[in-house]
């Protein structure tokens, strides 16, 4: 199973306690892949999905909240080959039982978007918009593997739907990105900080914790390869500016001697000759009396001068 379909089961087996967070939750599922018509009266509200775990979950928070039966059928997809589940309630008797009142019950609290008062009533509370953003990713979310790549999005219908989604993650701390795609519209994170912040509202803390981990790993390996490219680069530092010494030295030697050059000059570059790949706090130690990084580097900056000089005479 994909790492999207571990969090959706673990999200599957939350249950809230509170009335009000059951709706929340309804409602999300409702708003991202229900279809609600007519009127509280006379009126459908359906949920298809392929998603048997959100199917499963919507039956436990709707028997949970309302105490009433719901229609179930399962056919064949337009494949053939993946089942689609849908879930119907209606006005009418529904499986032998009435379910006019209960009906009416379940449009008021859930699917009741057209009264202005509707979504401010049932997003009041921190828990309500944490069941709400939960449901949202159980209906039209998905994750990619945080060992591949970090992405967190929730597909919504209309750009109204995104924009308010948008707004209830933004309440808990966290700065979602927008983009349309294919007439859709996804709220999306791809920060990992940020996508572990949305798991925790969520209430998925074993993917958190998974994805905690992940997150370690990765820092850990990119921190050694950054040391590694590090290393690598001061050492062909260190290797260019030894080939340039040797020649410079080489220079000196042939056309004037070494021993023309002052006696720490000469010790110098007869140390870095016998020597050709030590550091400079290595050559240094060779030295009698011994020098500081400093000190050898001072010398073969005056050595090469002197090489310098040499090329432009013979120039």
């Amino acid at each position: 199973m994909s790492f999207s379909g571990d969090v959706k089961n673990e999200l599957a087996r939350l249950l809230p306690d509170e009335y009000h967070c059951l709706l929340a939750e309804i409602a999300a599922i409702l708003r991202f892949a229900g279809t609600v018509e007519g009127g509280p009266q006379q009126g459908i509200i359906l949920v298809e999905t392929e998603n048997v775990v959100l199917a499963k979950k919507y039956l436990r928070l709707i028997k949970k909240a309302f105490d009433i039966s719901v229609d179930l059928t399962i056919h064949k997809g337009a494949s053939g080959k993946t089942n689609v589940y849908r879930i119907l309630l209606t006005s009418e008797e529904n499986g032998g039982e009435p379910t006019g009142e209960s009906f009416e019950r379940v449009w008021r609290e859930t699917a009741n978007w057209e009264d202005p008062e509707f979504a401010k009533s049932l997003l009041e509370y921190s828990c309500c918009r944490r069941a709400f953003i939960r449901g949202a990713f159980l209906a039209s979310g998905s994750m990619s593997d945080p060992g591949k790549s970090y992405h967190f999005e929730i597909i919504c219908h209309t750009r109204k739907d995104a924009d308010e989604l948008a707004r209830l993650i933004e309440t808990f701390g966290i700065e979602p990105k927008q983009i349309e795609r294919k007439h859709k519209f996804l709220v999306y994170l791809k920060d990992s900080g940020d996508i572990v912040d949305i798991l925790n509202v969520m209430g998925a803390s074993r993917a958190l914790m998974h994805l905690e981990n992940v997150r370690i790993i990765k820092e850990m390996k990119n921190s050694a390869n950054r040391q590694f490219n590090c290393d690598s680069a001061n050492i062909n530092k260190t290797v260019r500016a030894a080939a340039r010494q040797l020649e410079d030295i080489r220079l000196i030697q042939t056309e004037m001697g070494l021993d023309k050059l002052t006696p720490q000059l000469r010790e110098m570059a007869e140390v870095r000759l016998e020597h050709p790949e030590e550091s400079l706090q290595e050559l240094g130690d060779y030295l009698d009396p011994p020098v500081g990084k400093s000190g050898v580097n001072h010398r073969l900056t005056r050595l090469g001068e002197i090489a310098q000089s040499l090329r432009q005479a013979e120039a």
